[in-house]
């Protein structure tokens, strides 16, 4: 029915009736017009599984680390794994026995592939240097000193070429050293509240320009410290439980902060903003990580679910449940000719890859 066919209705009235509708129209109009595409489509991407190791590992595996040919794996045993991944059967390529005699709880490498630190249930923390020649992995050394004890080490996290090491302790503080030198200075000691009084360091990392260091702590809090001048930047909020992932994107402008509550928070280091959530996990979140591009994320969860999120839409744009035990470890394998990889590990004892479907 037309306005001009409404009964008993003034040419005032249906005056005014039409100019509510113009108005409405061109409102609806203008919101549609302003909205992206890609807010108000849900793009998805699919990953096929690649292929899983299964039993990589005699206990839980709770760490991966990436270089641009292997996947380096720790857990509860004392064996430290080495998988392949330029073979697609991903086979393991060195064990290296004894590397923790109370099993490993965090290991993690350089991003040019040729350094890596693993942080021991004993407190130990040892380092590992990549032969250019064989291709395998040998002790380079240990971070040693009368303040390495249990307790003082937990997560870990090295510069992109391998010369610094931050890592967190149970009262809160953040610890720097410098590795390259015999010696294995610390060089920097960070405090988020007064002496031996902190909370749980539960996650670390360090921006790929070398500029800041990131800390997520038990309670919930999450900071930011400027290297260069040795002071706290930033104190974030936004999460009221432990923060268990804490992960700078590969532009070093924004920080991923993920845990308990179930949310990755993402904040702008230029202003120390938080910017959004991404909402999605119904457990808690172990583990994110960003792609190379700074385009996705990959976080893991301990009800054994991986998503993968854009992070211009705010979307996950793919699910995957390889397992309903939890999820301690997902990574991006580093770009290569090959489609989009990534691989997931924790409770189930296996390591699963999985790679981007594509046309061809």
């Amino acid at each position: 029915m037309g306005i001009d066919a409404l009964p008993s209705t003034s040419r005032e009235a249906k005056s005014h009736i039409r100019v509510v509708l113009l108005h409405q129209t061109h409102s609806s109009e203008i919101r549609a017009a302003t909205v992206p595409p890609r807010v108000r489509t849900k793009m998805s991407k699919q990953y096929l599984t690649a292929h899983t190791v299964d039993d990589a590992h005699i206990t839980d595996i709770f760490s991966l680390a990436v270089t641009p040919k292997a996947v380096l794996s720790a857990g509860g045993s004392s064996t430290l794994h080495v998988h392949d991944t330029t073979d697609p059967s991903y086979p393991l390529k060195q064990s290296i026995s004894n590397a923790h005699k109370l099993g490993c709880h965090h290991i993690c490498t350089s991003r040019n592939g040729k350094v890596a630190a693993s942080a021991g249930f004993g407190g130990e923390v040892k380092l590992w240097a990549l032969s250019q020649d064989t291709g395998e992995w040998s002790s380079s050394g240990e971070i040693t000193g009368p303040t390495i004890k249990p307790g003082e080490v937990w997560a870990l996290a090295l510069s992109e070429d391998g010369s610094y090491l931050a890592s967190t302790t149970n009262d809160g503080r953040i610890n720097v050293w410098d590795i390259t030198g015999e010696s294995k200075t610390k060089i920097q000691e960070y405090e988020t509240g007064s002496a031996g009084s902190g909370s749980f360091g539960m996650s670390v990392d360090l921006s790929r320009d070398g500029k800041y260091t990131a800390s997520g702590h038990q309670n919930g809090a999450v900071y930011i410290f400027n290297n260069d001048t040795g002071r706290i930047l930033y104190s974030l909020s936004g999460l009221a439980k432990p923060v268990r992932s804490v992960a700078f994107s590969p532009a070093s402008t924004r920080l991923a902060a993920a845990g308990d509550a179930g949310i990755i928070a993402l904040y702008d280091m230029k202003h120390g903003e938080h910017v959004g959530n991404l909402t999605g996990h119904s457990s808690w979140i172990t583990t994110t990580d960003w792609s190379d591009t700074g385009e996705y994320l990959l976080s893991g969860s301990m009800d054994g679910k991986v998503k993968v999120w854009s992070v211009e839409s705010g979307l996950c744009v793919a699910t995957h449940t390889e397992t309903d035990k939890a999820l301690w470890a997902v990574k991006w394998l580093p770009k290569s000719v090959k489609s989009e990889m990534f691989c997931t590990a924790g409770a189930n004892r296996s390591i699963s890859f999985y790679r981007e479907a594509t046309g061809g």
